[in-house]
This record gives structure tokens, sequence and C-alpha cells, in this order.
């Protein structure tokens, strides 16, 4: 769901605020009569801090729609660069007479959707991605079902009410989202027997961890109840992102909490000519909360917003703008992920429910080297990948130095469309880097002149 509006963070700040509602209780583990584990716990899955993800939209992802589709295209996808699948919602979905075909409209949590294929097909996709050195992380819908779901006649009590005794559906900034039914988090019982349901992919289809929508709109309690689930099970190392942005996320466990505020600073930026300068406070914003190697996940464009505001390529200046832009979420904090077609330079954007528009695979193969480069670039240095970085930016140009270790790294990036005069400040002018992306010695004097969305990623 779409949440970056200056409302939404105003909804956030205030749920935060709320004390937690009851004590953690842990799910018990598996016994022997509970879900069998399938296959071997993947033993790849990367540190928090090394992850590089990327978003499968399986509608749109190939010409068939499935799974079949996705393991498909594995090799491609991992040699882009990534190391983190994250899988839009598998579950079947509502079919009611409220339903918009909503991926997010969840039937049943303990199923695969048919259109997708089997829970064979899903298996076959996660081992395959597994030998290729990939992680598979599904995406979790804990605030809301569909109006079919199962619990709505067995377990009436587990969903919220409206002042006339109807079910309620969630709303957020003004929008009342009337294809789902909002669930009631006040209910243990609820609570449980959704944690268990999370927690029984981990062993039915041996997956590595999870994406939790819309997560800043749950209590902090519950998701610390969740999170300590997963974390008890002791066989496999799972990656848990909140798509939220609360500080609280972090205290209740996730290891990410979502870039909300940074797509809102690429869209300032690119669309509307505010300072590059921004970025630098979001580094500052976006981490509060965050301890030891917890991170933001930054991105140019995801199903939401490429949906509802266009394709990076329409919004941020053409090809060239929106690389520059993948630029800094990649490099200047936190994790990067990519939506799948953005690599690919598509021009169209995918729109919702998501089944009328195709990636368009091979159109730009320019485009997807240079996504190759970069990501190739930044998983070569430790100073790109996890290094502290040290703001230098100015209005028109994105640019900072991170440093890990021994080693540093400087990269600078026109924001706009002309050609952009960086003045180098004094401690880094007149020195000598290597190009991270093309290799070859780079001197850096007082002034670098960078042409229409240029930039440079350059270490020593």
């Amino acid at each position: 769901m779409k949440k970056y509006l200056a409302t939404f963070f105003a909804l956030v700040l205030l749920a935060g605020c709320k004390k937690d509602l009851v004590p953690s209780v842990l799910v018990p583990p598996p016994s022997a009569n509970a879900t069998p584990q399938y296959g071997t716990p993947f033993a790849g899955v990367p540190n928090r801090e090394d992850a590089v993800m990327y978003q499968v939209n399986m509608r749109a992802f190939s010409q068939a729609g499935n799974f079949a589709g996705v393991t498909a295209r594995l090799d491609s996808i991992k040699a882009l660069g990534v190391n983190v699948l994250y899988l839009m919602p598998i579950f079947p979905i509502g079919t009611d007479s409220k339903s918009v075909n909503s991926p997010y409209a969840v039937k049943d949590y303990r199923a695969v959707n048919p259109e997708f294929g089997t829970l064979a097909d899903l298996r076959t996709l996660v081992d395959a991605a597994h030998a290729r050195g990939l992680t598979v992380m599904l995406d979790w819908v804990a605030n809301h079902t569909s109006f079919d779901h199962a619990w709505i006649t067995d377990h009436p009590t587990w969903y919220q009410r409206t002042p006339s005794g109807a079910i309620a559906s969630p709303s957020n900034n003004g929008t009342t989202y009337n294809d789902v039914a909002q669930l009631n988090f006040s209910n243990l019982d609820m609570r449980l027997a959704m944690i268990s349901a999370m927690k029984s992919w981990v062993f039915t289809a041996n997956v590595d961890g999870f994406r939790c929508d819309y997560a800043d709109f749950q209590p902090n309690d519950f998701w610390k109840q969740a999170v300590d689930t997963l974390r008890n099970v002791k066989t496999h190392k799972l990656l848990l992102l909140a798509e939220g942005t609360r500080a609280s996320n972090f205290a209740s466990g996730f290891d990410y909490n979502f870039g909300f505020g940074f797509y809102g600073g690429i869209y300032n930026v690119y669309r509307n000519g505010a300072s590059a300068a921004i970025f630098d406070a979001l580094n500052a914003s976006e981490f509060v909360g965050a301890t030891g190697t917890q991170q933001v996940v930054r991105y140019i464009t995801n199903h939401d917003v490429n949906g509802s505001d266009g394709s990076p390529v329409t919004l941020f200046g053409g090809h060239a703008g929106a690389m520059s832009a993948f630029v800094i979420a990649a490099c200047y904090k936190g994790v990067p992920m990519v939506y799948n077609g953005q690599e690919a330079g598509m021009t169209a954007a995918i729109p919702f429910p998501f089944t009328s528009v195709k990636v368009q695979w091979g159109a730009r193969p320019d485009v997807t080297r240079a996504y190759k480069q970069l990501l190739a670039a930044r998983a070569a240095s430790p100073a790109l990948r996890v290094g502290t970085p040290t703001a230098h930016s100015t209005a028109n140009v994105c640019a900072f130095t991170k440093t890990a270790g021994s080693e540093q790294a400087l990269v600078l990036v026109n924001v706009r469309n002309s050609t952009s005069t960086y003045p180098v400040p004094a401690a880094l002018a007149n020195t000598t880097w290597t190009n991270a992306l093309t290799g070859g010695s780079v001197a850096v004097s007082t002034q670098v002149s960078l042409p229409a969305y240029g930039y440079l990623v350059l270490k020593k």
C-alpha cells in the first residue's frame, strides 16, 4: 500500500507512541506432529547489511505470470548482482463480491495461489534460487484478509467492527480499502494463528524470510511476538523486512525498515527540483532506532509507486536520469532493491492489479549492463557496500564519501538534466582514485564537470 505522504508519517508517529497491548508470547516450535521441514535450510542467507533485494511481481514478470516463469529467469536475476528475491504474495486471493483481484487480499494464509502454480512449483522455484545462492523472502499480509477468508465465518471476533457492527475495512490517508477486512490485533487467538501460519512457510517451502506488508499499522508488540517466534526457529537464518518507517520496528527485531522517505526525496529532487542535499538528512531520519547492522531498504520504484506514479524512466528524466537516481539509492546508505523490469529500462508502468503489462526483457541491454556494472562494483567494495558516509552534496550534485577500514569511496551524481560543475571540497581536491565501474585512474582536481545526469563512482 502507498504510504509516503505526510499524513502517513503523522499516523506513524502516533502509532509508534502506543504502549504494547500484551506481553510477547512465543508460538511453540514445531513438534513431531507439526509441519515437517521441506528441503535443507539454506546456508547462504547474507548478513542483512550485505543484501541486495529484487522484487518479483509474478503477474508481470513473465508471459505465463507464474512461478515457472520466474524459475526460468533465475540465472538472469543472479547475473544482475542481487542476492535476495522478494516474491509478492503467493497466496490465494479473494473472489467475493468485494474483490478487486488484489494479491494483497489473502484468502488462505496456508495455501498457494493456483494462478501461480502449485506448492511443488513454489518449492522448485525456492530450490532453484538456493542452488544459485539466492535467498527467498515471501510477502506477508498481516493486517487484513479478503472477505471470503474462512476466518470471517469461523472466527468473526478476529476482525474489527464498524460502529454499526459490520466488519471494518482498513483506511489510510482518507482511502478505505473496501475489498479487505481489518483484523483485530487485540485478539490473542488471531495473533497465534497468524504467526503459526507465517512460521509454517519456513518449513513448508524452506523460505528464508518475509517482507511484512503495511507493517506500521499493527501493534509493536504483535511484531515483537512474531519476530521472536521466527528467530526461535534455530535451523534457519531469516531476513525480516518491515514495510514501514516506525523506529519501533527496529526494536521489534526487524532487520529492515522501508525507505519511503528516500523515495520521496528522489521524487522531489528529480521531479520538483529540490536540492540534492535532501538525501543527507534522510540518512539520519530514516535510521532512527536502528542499531548495529539494521538497515533501510532503498529503491527508485516498487509495485505501488510504479503503478501510481509511473516507471523511473518516465519519472526521473529518461534512462540517464533513472540510472543516476539508482546510483544514489544503491550507494549512499542502506541496502538497494530492484523492482522487476527496472533493470530492463521499462518505460511502461505496471498498473494494479498487475495483469495488463508484462516486462519486456532484453529491450534495453545497455541499461541492464549499467545495473550489472554498478552492483558488481558495490559488491566488490566494502566502502561502497557498508562504509560510513560523509555528505559533500550541493544543490545539483549528490556527493558523498564512504569509508570502511582502509578503503574510501567517492560518489558524485548530477541530479539535473544539464551539465553541473561540482566544486570539490579541499580535503578531496587534487587526489587520485580508481574508477570503480570501469577501472583506470581518475584524477580529481578542484572541480569536476558532470554531464546531464552523469555520475562518478570512485574508490581508493
